[in-house]
């Protein structure tokens, strides 16, 4: 068994070496913001093992620091993270026949480990369940990692000031939507998602915004998804 999984990972490994420089990177951000916070490295490692949810883990970051407001976080949650719903449902088929690695897959399922298992398929002769939890345990593998690793030189960097790091998750948001401005050619979704977050920034302030303006970006969304439909198609 032990065998198998190995040469699975082998041949895995190319697919994700891209996922690796990013995931390491960002780990290890994640785990110096969470240092700067006055976490250990036992609790960054586990949040990293346990969570494994990338921007949520950033965003998580503010609510175990500030007061404890188990419906907010639980929004947050929803809210950012809404999207594995959608592609986890479209996964359901690929799935059905890899057996007890089942749930693990299910749970280290992110964007990366998706897009993937979607696109690679495994070598002629190696069975489909090892080269999937092969994956997902080498993505994961990448942030934990990168995640341990700044958790132990944060506590180095005490003797420098670093004030401003808190924005390392604005940075990446930033990241992100540029990234899919320049990828898509259609731009609709994302004039609406900032302009549904100006709006609700305007009427609910910078402390509670987040919740009505995804409310209002899924609303605004379904409302005008068939127009939408018709401008990819174009």
């Amino acid at each position: 068994m032990l065998k198998k999984l190995l040469s699975a990972m082998k041949a895995a490994l190319p697919h994700t070496i891209p996922v690796m420089t990013g995931f390491a990177f960002l780990g290890i951000a994640y785990g110096i913001l969470m240092s700067s916070r006055g976490f250990g490295w036992p609790w960054i490692l586990l949040t990293s093992a346990v969570v494994f949810a990338g921007a949520l883990q950033f965003v998580g970051i503010s609510l175990l620091t500030s007061v404890f407001d188990p419906v907010y976080a639980f929004l947050i949650a929803i809210v950012v993270n809404a999207r594995h719903l959608f592609y986890g449902i479209s996964m359901l088929e690929k799935l059905s026949d890899v057996g007890k690695v089942k749930p693990y897959i299910i749970f280290a399922m992110c964007d990366e480990t998706f897009s993937i298992l979607v696109s690679a398929s495994p070598p002629p002769g190696m069975d489909k369940k090892s080269f999937m939890l092969s994956v997902a345990l080498l993505n994961q593998g990448y942030w934990v990692l990168g995640s341990l690793i700044g958790g132990l030189i944060g506590p180095l960097l005490r003797y420098f000031d670093t004030r401003g790091i808190d924005f390392v998750m604005t940075a990446f948001f930033v990241v992100i939507f540029i990234n899919q401005l320049r990828e898509k050619k259609n731009h609709s979704p994302a004039l609406i998602g900032l302009s549904a977050s100006v709006i609700c920034l305007v009427f609910f302030g910078a402390n509670q915004f987040i919740i009505p303006a995804m409310i209002l970006i899924i609303l605004c969304l379904t409302i005008f998804r068939k127009k939408l439909g018709k401008e990819v198609e174009q």
